[in-house]
């Protein structure tokens, strides 16, 4: 008969029920927070994705809407921008009838003048000039809102026609979309006639022909030299002052200063 074969001897493993469920509740303790902190990111990565949906929309419907207009303005003369409406409705302003005039109508002379007073660089830049954005940037930090714009004719234009002139870094950002698209589907020959003929130049008076005989009861291609200097010189701040009573804003008589000394005869 066979020897039955010795087991080894064998010892169980002490068992500790207490230690075994706080193990257990740490585990479930931790994938519950992670559950959770999952949970808690989902919304905000969903309000942030619907906020950049909605950011992007905007963008394409404001710059589809404005190039269409753009493209229409090429060749039709706006019959009210918003700037009109703005000042009628808002501000109450009696709008003169406006009085359209084609660029080479309008003396070169007149023409050289406000491109040097207001932006020099016409020619040259594509409708913003980034350097004068910045500078008026930091003079805008330093007064603590938004006083100088650093806008080019291209960009005033922009703000003439599709916008308000309230002031905000909103609007600076919308002008100069504006701007890009006007220098690429205009061109500058078109852009400075919509400027001169859409520029406001009083309170409800629009365009410098319109403003040449609201003030002085002449054509534009008519006026005296000095004449044309103070139609100008007013383009700076058309609301608060006049052509004969704006040498008491220091700014408004170094313009008329500089533009007597180069251009008066």
């Amino acid at each position: 008969m066979p020897r039955k074969r010795k087991l080894p001897d064998f010892n169980p493993p002490d068992f500790y029920p207490d230690l075994v469920l706080s193990q257990v509740s740490e585990h479930i303790k931790h994938r519950l927070s992670k559950r959770q902190s999952r949970k808690q990111r989902k919304p905000i990565l969903r309000v942030g994705t619907v906020i950049i949906k909605a950011i992007f929309v905007f963008h394409v419907c404001f710059v589809l809407s404005t190039s269409l207009c753009l493209f229409l303005f090429k060749y039709v003369n706006p019959g009210a921008t918003t700037l009109m409406l703005y000042r009628n409705y808002i501000y109450h302003y009696k709008i003169q009838t406006p009085r359209y005039i084609p660029l080479e109508k309008i003396p070169k002379m007149v023409q050289t003048m406000t491109i040097k007073v207001e932006d020099g660089d016409f020619y040259n830049h594509h409708g913003i000039i980034p350097a004068a954005i910045k500078n008026a940037w930091k003079l805008n930090q330093q007064f603590g809102e938004p006083v100088y714009g650093g806008s080019t004719i291209t960009m005033q234009t922009a703000r003439t026609i599709f916008l308000v002139p309230e002031k905000s870094y909103l609007r600076k950002y919308l002008e100069a979309i504006i701007a890009l698209e006007m220098e690429l589907i205009l061109g500058k020959k078109r852009i400075l006639e919509l400027y001169f003929n859409y520029a406001e130049w009083g309170k409800g008076i629009f365009g410098i022909e319109t403003a040449s005989r609201f003030y002085f009861n002449s054509s534009i291609r008519s006026l005296a030299t000095d004449q044309a200097i103070r139609l100008v010189t007013l383009l700076s701040s058309p609301i608060r002052y006049g052509p004969y009573n704006f040498q008491r804003n220091g700014i408004l008589r170094s313009r008329y200063n500089y533009l007597v000394k180069r251009f008066g005869q």
